[in-house]
């Protein structure tokens, strides 16, 4: 069954209407399929139309949205012979971060990104994707790996932020991030990052200062959490909405701000309503984002990787 967001009330309702007609219908004494069709149609134009003029903030309820495909689920849709590597060689392993070889249409890669979980044992076992010192250190592991023998690497962002905890700090939480981002900017091969999700402050940075950088159209990408900004800015997380406004935080925004390179389309109503599609639709705009970058030498895919980090924000 579908789960709904607060602001898609009315069309829980039309649907669960469409849901209790098609019962109803079930035993063939009533004929009602005129009926359950007008009212599915209605639905489903109520639906495009109030995605079609979704604000910042509900565009972040939507990239939060539970049944959104995770790490685990673009894997299994895109990649074959997928080999997870674990552990940063000096503390332990990090479930919130994953990586390991795998093959995408033909050709070896790295992929690497935040694994959230989808119940509530498994989103304690990967921390909710926040992820730890020891999570990145394995995520710059993996890249000089990747760097090594020649392979593109592959991230997919998805978190709120990395791990904020005391024990975090004391292993050097923002050590292992910095030196995450600049293993990403140092890399002599191809790196494209997709921000799935959310994509959170340096959390999401440590894995996304790729050569390409592709967002779905109803995720998020900011410095922090708009109820974050709003407990700085104003004392209190109700603002949040005002802040996801002025923070430019959808993909829209940042495209043309120059902070991504393309939008990748969702299944109408969010990744979440059909999500092979949305895998689909990614694994697409991945080979494309590849195809573009193959022909391209080390220290030219390094200088076009500086050049576009350093354009940011330049007016």
């Amino acid at each position: 069954m579908a789960s709904f967001l607060d602001f898609e009330k009315p069309i829980a309702e039309l649907q669960g209407r469409v849901d209790q007609l098609r019962e109803t219908a079930a035993d063939g004494t009533v004929d009602i399929d005129s009926e359950v069709a007008r009212l599915q149609a209605k639905s489903d134009k109520l639906l495009r139309d109030t995605y079609s003029r979704l604000t910042p903030w509900q565009k972040t309820l939507v990239a939060r949205h539970g049944e959104r495909p995770h790490f685990k689920d673009y894997v299994a849709g895109l990649f074959d012979d997928f080999m997870p590597l674990a552990g940063d060689r000096a503390f332990g392993d990090d479930q919130a971060i994953l990586g390991g070889f795998a093959n995408f249409r033909g050709r070896k890669v790295m992929v690497i990104g935040h694994e959230k979980g989808d119940d509530t044992a498994s989103r304690l076992r990967h921390n909710f994707g926040m992820g730890k010192p020891e999570g990145y250190r394995k995520a710059i592991r993996l890249m000089q790996l990747a760097d090594r023998f020649g392979l593109p690497v592959l991230t997919l962002v998805d978190t709120s932020g990395a791990f904020p905890g005391v024990q975090a700090e004391e292993r050097g939480q923002a050590e292992a991030i910095a030196r995450s981002t600049e293993q990403c900017l140092a890399l002599g091969v191809p790196m494209i990052s997709a921000v799935v999700g959310e994509g959170g402050s340096g959390g999401a940075i440590a894995l996304a200062a790729g050569n390409k950088v592709l967002m779905f159209e109803h995720a998020v990408y900011s410095v922090i959490s708009p109820e974050g900004c709003a407990s700085i800015l104003w004392r209190t997380a109700d603002k949040a909405p005002e802040a996801a406004e002025a923070m430019k935080v959808t993909a829209q925004d940042l495209k043309e701000l120059g902070v991504i390179d393309t939008i990748v389309s969702e299944p109408l109503g969010g990744a979440h309503r059909d999500p092979a599609l949305a895998i689909a639709n990614l694994g697409e705009a991945l080979d494309a984002a590849l195809a573009e970058l193959g022909n391209q030498g080390a220290d030219q895919l390094r200088r076009g990787r500086r050049e576009k980090f350093l354009a940011i924000g330049r007016i």
